[in-house]
């Protein structure tokens, strides 16, 4: 479905009845790449509705001339929020990117934000990030993948197995083969925000932050930060991962998520 904001229809796919849970994907995937990660997880919450859309740029969202930066994909992600939301309570989350995304919005709309969640956030700019390594390479993982996607997937995954092979192949190979290169460089060719997401005061919401001690995209260090930024955060830094975090750790992901959820009274059945 879509959802005209701003000058932008974005595109979105909606689960669930309830509470909203927006969540922002990443640079360069769509939204099925945290739904394909988060829906087996979520989809057992009761009362929470999972809204996944695309950014400008991914999936089925175009990136209108109008839209020059990172600034711009905020102004329209808070209209898509209060417009999904009916201005009410909404929890938030977001991976990578989407992660940076959904601090700003979040801190934009402090008195209505019920829940934060950041999965190997990125920041303004990554400090301390860790040379890329292969903590496990099972022989023949990637015998699922075209051979042409084979080199994009071992950059991604310190964990390469079939199953985060296949990972890979359904969740995040989609959204990748949609990504407008062109549109890309037009609005996240000055991704990062005039403001930081953190500039104004701490924020007060529940937040839960997992990083992945391996990532070699954003690093682990600067999700540490963030426990001076949020003072009700929890904080995972989860060896055995790296940046595709969802798909490398995804037992530890889903009870991390079903404690935070369970915390802001939205219990797994």
């Amino acid at each position: 479905m879509y959802r005209e904001v701003g000058g932008v229809r974005v595109h979105h796919v909606e689960h669930g009845d309830g509470v909203p849970f927006v969540v922002l994907h990443g640079a360069g995937v769509d939204h099925r790449e945290v739904a394909g990660a988060l829906e087996p997880v979520l989809a057992g919450v009761d009362g929470l509705r999972r809204v996944y859309p695309d950014l400008p740029a991914h999936g089925r969202t175009a990136a209108p001339a109008h839209l020059g930066g990172g600034d711009d994909v905020v102004e329209v992600l808070l209209r898509f929020v209060d417009r999904v939301t009916g201005g009410g309570p909404f929890v938030i989350g977001g991976h990578s990117l989407g992660g940076y995304l959904a601090r700003a919005v979040a801190a934009r709309r402090p008195d209505r934000v019920a829940g934060l969640a950041l999965v190997c956030p990125a920041g303004r700019r990554a400090r301390d990030v860790p040379p890329h390594r292969v903590l496990h390479d099972e022989p023949g993982a990637a015998d699922v993948l075209d051979r042409a996607d084979v080199p994009g997937f071992e950059e991604y995954l310190v964990v390469r197995t079939a199953r985060t092979a296949r990972a890979y192949r359904d969740h995040v190979l989609p959204g990748a083969r949609l990504c407008d290169e062109e549109g890309f460089g037009q609005v996240y060719g000055r991704w990062e925000l005039r403001d930081a997401p953190d500039a104004d005061a701490p924020q007060p919401y529940p937040t839960l932050v997992l990083a992945g001690r391996h990532d070699a995209s954003v690093g682990w260090a600067d999700a540490v930060r963030l426990l001076d930024v949020y003072p009700r955060a929890s904080l995972t830094v989860a060896d055995g991962a790296g940046h595709a975090l969802l798909h490398e750790q995804p037992d530890l992901v889903a009870a991390l998520l079903r404690h935070w959820l369970a915390g802001l009274g939205l219990p797994a059945t």
